[in-house]
């Protein structure tokens, strides 16, 4: 086993593709000890350089919508009606507290992901 600590884009590229390789190896070999550390090792190095920002509250909706194969009409007794649902993920209009409160009961979506704010569609 050579591991070296990760340390730039290189190294990380480095260590993706050696992750990759090893990916399949039999647990419990020296193979997959390797690449259960080169995983913590990647994890931590995209932590700190590859930070992926949260999703504002209406690509979360959607992203739950899919997840759960939810079309826009199964949210209308949570937003109000369809035209009202259409608007909201069509940012035409904002999130209401009421609306928030009940989507994060449908969706199961914490609700600091759903109070954020985000710009409307002009």
């Amino acid at each position: 086993m050579n591991i070296k600590p990760i340390k730039t884009e290189s190294d990380y590229r480095e260590s993706l593709k050696k992750l990759d390789m090893l990916f399949d190896a039999p647990a419990g070999t020296p193979e997959s000890d390797e690449a259960d550390i080169l995983a913590l090792m990647i994890d931590e190095y995209e932590k700190k350089y590859h930070k992926i920002d949260a999703p504002d509250p209406i690509e979360a909706i959607k992203i739950r919508m899919e997840e759960m194969q939810l079309r826009q009409v199964d949210l209308a007794d949570a937003i109000g009606s369809k035209s009202r649902v259409s608007e909201v993920l069509n940012r035409k209009r904002k999130l209401t507290v009421e609306m928030i409160r009940n989507l994060t009961l449908q969706l199961n979506l914490s609700a600091d992901i759903l109070i954020k704010d985000y710009k409307l569609s002009r």
